[in-house]
């Protein structure tokens, strides 16, 4: 079995890590009430999707 001959410097593990980033997520604008929104999902301020209304939203 193969057993590394020396301990891996901390060094060397952190320059592997360092595109270990955190994301932002995208963000569009609602095209009916042009609050922000995820893409690809409904609205949650007023429920359309795809010019269509798919959820109900007590104002």
């Amino acid at each position: 079995m193969a057993v590394p001959k020396r301990k891996q410097s901390s060094t060397r593990g952190a320059k592997r890590r360092t595109h270990w980033k955190a994301s932002r997520p995208t963000l569009v604008k609602c095209p009916q009430c042009h609050e922000v929104k995820m893409p690809h999902r409904a609205c949650p301020s007023c429920g359309y999707y795809d010019g269509k209304q798919v959820l109900e939203v007590a104002e």
